[in-house]
């Protein structure tokens, strides 16, 4: 072995060491928490639903939601909201609407927002007349910034490539591939109509020019009426682990098999999705919700509503382990009504942002529809 390899063989051994040393210590707190949106309070908006959140490639935190203008319904016309804070969540600009569906019947739903390090953009990926009530067909839409949120492109029909389809992305974030195989990839998942349900993903490796079908892990059966506890894998959010693997962390419909999240991996960047590694999570129930995952310095993150019936009760979890199995300390972020929670961290290596992750939420007080919070969660505190 060269001397080069050696070095980087000890920095790798020194780097996995301190990152266990780390892990150990987690021992999280909520730090501090506002609300970004109060349903029915600002403007023309009835509801706002739908959190996303993500750090730019400049620092930045970029928060969405979906701006529901006439009631709370899934359906219906909305904005494509946003606040941006560029001091790592003390302060937020004030809301703007960067994409507007009119006043269609059946209007937009978010949503992934994936970024392009390596050329330092950021997508949100998008679907139009999802729910086929009025309309049809199904589009899958994107919009694109190249200067931190603060302008957006005009939106883009991305069903010309992919065909057409009912794909709703997300909602969470999309990832870039930052190991092989297929790194550089940007990975968006999402999932189907109620009847043509399932877990399906949409890649692209010329940053967002170009996008094709990847995998695809449809519903039993397919295309057909669901019963209680058939197959039916919903909304999930992909998360890449250090060996390349994709782990997606996947809403369980029907309930099938158990009140608890469903786990699926893809080993080839993206391209399929084996069923030989499926899995049911029985330690993370839930409440069939949209959940937040991520993966942080060796440590995997997990929030949703863990109650088996309902949406309450918004906590935190955290696996040593890469989600084999999860600690049994956790942290209640919130006791009442709570919905769709989306997580991120800022990643740059510094010791302050190895501190943070911050996580965004539905919150309620008598429904979880209520408002859209942001939490700090310091992942010493308890020290």
């Amino acid at each position: 072995m060269g001397k080069g390899n050696r070095v980087a063989a000890v920095s790798v051994l020194l780097y996995a060491s301190f990152a266990s040393c780390v892990a150990q210590m987690i021992d999280p707190l909520l730090y501090e928490e506002q609300l970004l949106w109060v349903s029915g309070a600002q403007g023309q908006v009835n509801t706002y639903r739908i959190p996303l959140l993500t750090f730019t490639p400049k620092g930045s935190l970029l928060a969405f939601t979906e701006a529901r203008k006439f009631s709370s319904s899934d359906v219906g016309a909305k904005f494509i909201a946003m606040r941006k804070s560029t001091d790592k969540g003390a302060t937020w600009s004030p809301t703007t609407f960067i994409v507007n569906d009119g006043v269609t019947d059946d209007g937009l739903n978010l949503g992934s927002v994936v970024v392009d390090e390596e050329v330092g953009s950021v997508i949100l990926i998008y679907t139009v007349c999802f729910h086929l009530y009025y309309c049809s067909p199904s589009s899958t839409m994107m919009v694109e910034s190249m200067d931190d949120g603060d302008s957006w492109s005009h939106p883009r029909n991305l069903s010309v490539q992919l065909g057409v389809k009912s794909f709703s992305p997300g909602p969470g974030f999309g990832i870039q591939k930052r190991y092989d195989p297929a790194k550089g990839r940007l990975v968006v998942c999402g999932h189907g109509t109620i009847e043509g349900d399932g877990v399906f993903c949409i890649l692209s490796d010329d940053h967002g020019r170009n996008w094709y079908n990847g995998a695809a892990l449809k519903s039993i059966p397919y295309n057909q009426k669901k019963k209680a506890q058939d197959f039916n894998p919903d909304e999930c959010q992909p998360v890449e682990m250090t060996d390349g693997s994709i782990v997606i962390n996947v809403r369980n419909q029907n309930n099938y098999h158990c009140r608890c999240r469903v786990v699926v991996r893809s080993r080839d960047g993206g391209l399929s999705l084996p069923i030989d590694d499926l899995y049911f999570d029985y330690e993370l129930i839930d409440p069939v919700v949209a959940a937040g995952a991520l993966q942080k310095d060796g440590v995997m993150y997990f929030t949703n509503p863990s109650n088996e019936q309902h949406r309450v009760n918004l906590t935190l979890r955290w696996s040593l382990t890469d989600g084999k199995s999860w600690e049994n300390k956790t942290v209640q972020i919130w006791a009442g009504p709570s919905g769709y929670s989306c997580i991120t961290s800022l990643d740059t290596g510094s010791p302050e942002d190895r501190k943070y992750i911050f996580v965004i939420y539905e919150k309620g007080h008598r429904d979880y529809d209520e408002t859209v919070s942001i939490a700090k969660i310091h992942l010493y505190g308890g020290w």
